[in-house]
């Protein structure tokens, strides 16, 4: 294999906002201990998911890995749907990193690459048992979040800075003193009740 590739996404569920892919490659002569104490990114903090992002930019810099990540408009997945957004996802990030059919590609849970990557493996809870497909969850869970942090600037009523989009009660209120922005997944709130 030329390079061993982890996959996973961000942002599945919320009601508003861009679902995230991540992807990270690395050479199969990789030095693993790079991954030691790596968790899923639902298991961290924001900070520790944060440093961990440094950490992978730093060692892109020093060019032993790379990572991309791809986010899909919330109109495309109101127009298609989110599995494919996903998959849409998924195919942007293995060409943004140039991935080549004879690499390994790891992904989390259901997730699946093009048929035409014959190496690929999905594993359920993946993201808990993988260490690049960790860090792949870590990527998409940053680039996403940051992204949210900028929307609560031009929503701040929303407070898309607190929940990331997420259905909480905070969002769920906002949405019925405020009605939804152009940022909302229509058909994730056609069905969307009130009640805490």
């Amino acid at each position: 294999m030329s390079h061993i590739v982890g996959i996973d996404e961000a942002g599945r569920g919320p009601l508003a906002g861009p679902v995230a892919v991540g992807a990270v490659r690395i050479p199969e002569k990789f030095n693993k201990k790079f991954f030691k104490g790596i968790k899923d990114s639902k298991q961290l903090t924001a900070e520790e998911r944060e440093l961990w992002f440094a950490l992978a930019q730093e060692a892109r810099k020093r060019g032993e890995l790379d990572f991309h990540v791809s986010l899909i408009s919330e109109k495309i997945i109101d127009k298609h749907g989110i599995a494919y957004a996903i998959r849409l996802g998924i195919k942007r990030v293995l060409k943004g990193l140039g991935i080549t059919q004879d690499s390994q590609i790891f992904l989390d849970g259901a997730l699946k690459a093009p048929p035409e990557f014959k190496h690929q493996l999905t594993v359920i809870r993946g993201d808990e048992k993988i260490p690049i497909i960790s860090l792949a969850s870590i990527c998409a869970k940053v680039i996403r979040d940051r992204k949210m942090v900028k929307f609560s600037k031009k929503y701040p009523k929303y407070r898309f800075d607190l929940h990331k989009g997420y259905g909480t009660l905070v969002h769920r209120k906002a949405i019925k003193k405020y009605g939804l922005t152009e940022l909302h997944r229509r058909s994730f709130t056609k069905r969307l009740t009130f009640t805490p």
